[in-house]
């Protein structure tokens, strides 16, 4: 018998915009489909005859439309009308993402674009330590700083940028900035408890359109909303492990009419895998929602967080030979308190247009206070240590909109934004006590300050980018950015002269005062293909640029210098990759990528007049990074017997083949060298098993050598800051169980008990080597009321 289809478009009469995810069900609704998102329909297979489609969405009234197949395929126009009949309360549970955002998403627009989503409640990890390792294990091409096994600092990085507290990337909880100064000074010292968090969202280069304009994208933490179906529901959560680790988490969440609420506290202690490591951290949070209205809400996030944690300096490359546990200084301490707020208003005018307006604000101070000689292995003498206090007050507003629109029978959305950023940070460093407490006052502010200044900052932005549908699997989506930035450093710093012993003799005080203020306009555009049903070929190109930072316009440090003349970076970022949609069978991310970096800011070594080895930190010159990024996973069980659903049997592999160069450079022995912190494979394999609630992982890693300078330096000498990180290969196990209301993690990190690091600190927490922790046991017990 000859076989027809019937298809069309569902429109809704109010606005003449197409509906996407409208359910059609044929006749007696035994056979149904979804609209997708240009509000297109199919029933394919059908013979001659009556036919009786029927449509259903939470925000239409039903309807129902009469066709009839006589030796022909039917194409159909469906016109459906808003429901404004007030119901009950309904909740809806959104679709889980199969690893990237969505093309429009929470005010976002993400198509054309290099995304990455992360549930922790999906990961059997070790989530009390916020151990990264684990946690973005699903992420091609990261490279972590594994210095800080309580998890207290997130450093990742990735194609080529420095990872040290994040600071190449934008920065966000909830989507707004969590950084000491996002232009200044974007060094992330707050992370939250991956316990409290509900996904993490990474967006690659592309980013820099739609959050500014940093070169490794966006990493946007989404904590967990407030329940809606509770008054309350307590989640508490107790650890415990190897090295005097503690971990206690509480929360609260629900939903009493129209107000809701997320809270959390967390305490977490330690005394660290290397001697002088102890640590102890207080985290809480609140989130306050009222709804105003039927599609009105406004919202409020505060967020404290505190942490002292004694710090056991750096090691030598022979000293790290030596013992990897050792520690020489006992006197070093640093102390973090954080304190966010954020006032967020949310209107959608119809299913169509929504706005959303965000003010925050950080309130903050780091300082550090330590014995830090640029020879590591010199003993402490016991004198006065070095203290630095950086004090971060700044406040924003960033608004949105955007609006789903049709031009002819094409659909479109268009996103504006706008955000007025202000800081003021002070900064100072100089003498303090020459006890082993955890002091941080200065002995004599008047005589011994090495620096002190005011750092006030603006910014000014305002974007646009656009999806044009130019078929229904077809679209570009251009973007442009202004940006608006008014750096200043105002202060003075002492002079000191230094003998070869380091012995140090002041000389005078200059004051100082640079500005540096710059307009300029970025672009970029993406294109998105979707060939066949569930597969997506996306590529993007868009302009990066990073403003210098505090510590670029002014920092004393006793092995560095800095140039006067450091110049902003700029550059562009290119992505190509296929990725699988809407899919549980086998999930990928397949791309290539390339990044071209001029005036990369980085260091080199020099030497001063007196022949001592200092690093210069200044522009070195033009930098292209390129490369593979590869992420592969698949249910194996489930695809060899998809009707048993109690067993799974996941397996992944996640690879990252770069290469890099310095192609131009003024400096003698940089051109045609490898780019810094840029390991040539990084790679990750896994595999999760599970019966029912019982479920185990076990995760391989393995990372080539990078370097940690321009000139690719390799042996680390006296001071250990630049050198060769070597290879290492690193595997994990954890394991979860589920019963009713309790839950039982357990982990073992470093299984193989390796002796590795991932860092070599220029200063705090160093100088020098830091040596990753080694094998370590944790075990966590959960009650949710």
């Amino acid at each position: 018998m000859a076989q027809y289809s019937i298809s069309g478009r569902v429109y809704s009469t109010s606005d003449s915009v197409f509906v996407p995810k409208c359910k059609i069900y044929l006749n007696k609704k035994t056979n149904f489909t979804y609209t997708d998102s240009l509000g297109h329909f199919s029933f394919e297979n059908l013979p001659n005859g009556h036919y009786i489609l029927h449509t259903s969405d939470l925000n239409f009234k039903n309807s129902r439309k009469s066709v009839h197949i006589n030796g022909k395929n039917e194409v159909v126009k469906l016109e459906i009308h808003h429901n404004h009949k007030i119901t009950e309360t309904v909740t809806i549970v959104a679709k889980a993402s199969d690893g990237h955002l969505k093309p429009v998403e929470n005010m976002g627009i993400y198509e054309g674009k290099k995304t990455e989503v992360i549930q922790p409640d999906k990961l059997v990890a070790n989530l009390s330590t916020n151990n990264a390792r684990q946690v973005y294990s699903r992420v091609a091409g990261l490279n972590i700083f594994e210095n800080d096994g309580a998890g207290l600092q997130l450093s990742v990085g990735a194609r080529g940028l420095d990872p040290n507290r994040t600071s190449n990337f934008n920065v966000r909880q909830n989507g707004y900035d969590i950084s000491a100064d996002a232009l200044g000074y974007p060094e992330s010292y707050y992370t939250p408890p991956i316990e409290a968090i509900d996904k993490i969202q990474i967006v690659r280069g592309a980013a820099s359109l739609q959050y500014g304009t940093q070169f490794g994208g966006l990493l946007n933490f989404v904590l967990r909303k407030p329940i809606a179906d509770k008054k309350i529901e307590l989640v508490a959560r107790q650890s415990g492990g190897s090295f005097g680790f503690y971990n206690t988490f509480t929360s609260a969440s629900g939903t009493f009419k129209k107000l809701s609420y997320y809270t959390f506290f967390q305490y977490k202690r330690g005394d660290g895998w290397r001697p002088n490591s102890q640590f102890e951290n207080y985290n809480y949070y609140a989130n306050v929602n009222y709804k105003l209205a039927e599609k009105t809400t406004i919202g409020f996030d505060y967020t404290h967080m505190n942490y002292l944690a004694q710090q056991p300096g750096g090691l030598t490359d022979a000293m790290f030979a030596q013992n990897p546990l050792q520690s020489n200084r006992e006197r070093n301490w640093f102390k973090v308190n954080w304190n966010l707020f954020a006032l967020h208003f949310n209107h959608k005018f119809n299913v169509k247009t929504e706005f959303n307006i965000r003010a925050f604000g950080l309130a903050a101070y780091r300082y550090s206070v330590g014995y830090r000689n640029n020879r590591v292995n010199t003993p402490d003498d016991n004198g006065n240590r070095d203290l630095i206090k950086g004090d971060f007050e700044n406040y924003g507003v960033e608004a949105r909109f955007l609006k789903w629109y049709n031009i002819k029978d094409k659909q479109a959305v268009f996103l504006v934004g706008g955000r007025y950023y202000h800081g003021y940070n002070h900064s100072v460093q100089g003498d303090g006590t020459s006890g082993k407490d955890a002091n941080f006052s200065f002995v004599d502010p008047s005589k011994y300050t090495i620096y002190n200044y005011t750092y006030p900052n603006k910014n000014f932005s305002l974007f646009i980018e656009n999806i044009f549908y130019l078929k229904e699997n077809l679209s570009i989506t251009p973007g442009v950015r202004y940006e608006n930035i008014n750096t200043t450093a105002q202060g003075f710093y002492g002079t000191f002269s230094i003998d070869l012993a380091n012995n140090k003799t002041f000389v005078k005080t200059s004051d100082e005062v640079r500005n540096n203020s710059r307009d300029f306009v970025i672009a970029g555009v993406g294109l998105s293909y979707k060939p066949i049903n569930k597969v997506n070929i996306y590529g993007n190109i868009s302009q990066n640029y990073r403003s210098i930072t505090f510590s670029d316009m002014r920092i004393s440090n006793p092995s560095q210098v800095i140039d006067p003349d450091m110049q902003d970076e700029k550059g562009y970022s290119i992505d190509l990759g296929i990725r699988s949609e809407e899919t549980k069978k086998v999930i990928y991310d397949i791309s290539l990528f390339y990044l071209n970096y001029a005036n990369r800011i980085g260091e080199v070594l020099t030497y001063d007049s007196k022949d001592r080895v200092l690093r210069k930190r200044g522009n070195i010159g033009k930098a292209v990074i390129f490369g593979v990024e590869s992420y592969i996973e698949s249910d194996i069980y489930k695809l060899i017997y998809p009707k048993k659903e109690n067993w799974s049997a996941t397996v992944f592999a996640n690879m990252a083949f770069i290469q890099s160069e310095y192609t131009e450079s003024q400096i003698v022995g940089v051109k045609g060298k490898k780019v810094e912190f840029v390991p040539n494979v990084n790679t990750k394999f896994g595999v999760r098993g599970g019966y029912k609630k019982l479920k185990a992982s076990f995760q391989f890693n393995y990372m080539s050598y990078q370097y940690s300078d321009a000139t690719n330096t390799i042996d680390g000498g006296f001071s250990a800051v630049l050198g060769l990180i070597p290879s290492y290969t690193v595997m994990d196990f954890s394991t979860s169980y589920e019963f009713k209301r309790y839950k039982i993690e357990g982990s073992i990190n470093n299984l193989g008990n390796t002796m590795y690091f991932t860092r070599r600190a220029t200063g705090y927490p160093g100088p020098g080597i830091l040596p990753s922790d080694g094998r370590s046991l944790y075990l966590t017990l959960q009650v949710k009321i």
